[in-house]
């Protein structure tokens, strides 16, 4: 039987091994820096935001482990093309899900695919690994000029 928790596996070397929306965004209107201490990922995420606050574009570039990795390259996927209020619905139900009780499931159809990053749960210390770009994002988008830190 095939469960979340292989899923969960699959998606994470899948976008670790090969991330969307990798690397710099020229020109770009919005961007931010985050910095996770605890694991040493470090991370740019670069968007593009037109007139009708709808992001255009969003990548971002770094190094990081397997779960920052895989989220920023999930969050990206999921936010191209979406108004910025999108992004603020889905920080919310992300961050809700990532902290949430470990007997809690995710709301698969408020997050879509991120509902596979539950499994974060499951490693407490990794749960900064996987917000750490959200956190970014939501930098970038208020034009914050210090770097994120997740400590």
């Amino acid at each position: 039987m095939f469960s979340l928790g292989d899923l969960y596996q699959q998606v994470i070397i899948d976008h670790t091994k090969s991330p969307r929306n990798f690397g710099k965004l020229d020109p770009c209107n919005h961007d931010a820096e985050g910095y996770n201490p605890l694991c040493g990922d470090q991370l740019h995420i670069y968007l593009q935001i037109n007139a009708d606050n709808i992001i255009e574009a969003i990548k971002f570039e770094g190094q990081g482990c397997s779960i920052s990795t895989a989220s920023a390259s999930l969050m990206t996927e999921a936010l191209k093309g979406k108004p910025v209020a999108e992004f603020e619905r889905l920080f919310a139900a992300f961050h809700h899900m990532a902290t949430a009780d470990m007997e809690e499931a995710p709301d698969e159809d408020a997050l879509g695919k991120l509902a596979v990053l539950s499994g974060v749960k499951e490693f407490p210390s990794r749960i900064k690994c996987a917000t750490l770009c959200w956190h970014t994002l939501k930098a970038a988008i208020e034009d914050k000029a210090e770097p994120v830190r997740t400590e």
